[in-house]
């Protein structure tokens, strides 16, 4: 047994599996263990930002603000085409917006923390179908907290801040945080 262990036939598999729960952890769960912007913007008024739109179409190029928003459910989806957890919890997003956007859900990414121009061609090579605006100074994610990538902040229609998720949200979860809102 002790032979076995030591010539990895029993050493690499733990490894391997000690290895994602490593990466499980640090990506989706110690984000949260650490208050940041959560309960700090929760049940309060979004702050307004208006960011040029980098991807939607005829728009591009304009600006986007909350206030246009104003009567939809917004989710704004704090990412960076540099960060490996973002990329993971884009199509999750995607398909989100996609479902619930006859419903009065407006999702918007917000690409912040790196240099202008990576989000368009990332966001349309991986078909992203909702808009990206570009945080050029990092103000707009200052004002809603942002200190892990990705964050989700979820607003309902009256503009109130109703969730902040840090780090990656699955499918069902973010599903049900958009129920609460719709």
């Amino acid at each position: 047994m002790v032979q076995e262990f030591y010539s990895g036939k029993i050493l690499y598999p733990v490894m391997v599996a000690l290895l994602v729960l490593s990466l499980l952890f640090g990506f989706a769960i110690l984000p949260r263990l650490f208050a940041g912007a959560e309960g700090e913007l929760v049940g309060k008024p979004a702050p307004a930002f208006a960011l040029p739109v980098v991807l939607n179409g005829a728009s591009e190029g304009s600006t986007l603000s909350l206030g246009q928003l104003r009567g939809s459910a917004v989710i704004l989806d704090f990412w960076a085409t540099w960060c490996g957890p973002c990329r993971l919890e884009a199509p999750v997003v995607n398909k989100v917006a996609q479902r619930f956007k006859d419903r009065g859900l407006v999702v918007v990414g917000v690409d912040t923390n790196e240099p202008a121009g990576n989000a368009r061609p990332w966001a349309v090579e991986h078909g992203l179908s909702y808009p990206i605006v570009y945080d050029a100074n990092n103000e707009t994610a200052e004002h809603y907290g942002v200190m892990n990538m990705p964050t989700l902040v979820v607003i309902s229609r009256g503009g109130k801040v109703t969730a902040v998720r840090e780090g990656l949200t699955n499918d069902s979860e973010l599903e049900s945080l958009v129920h609460g809102v719709l």
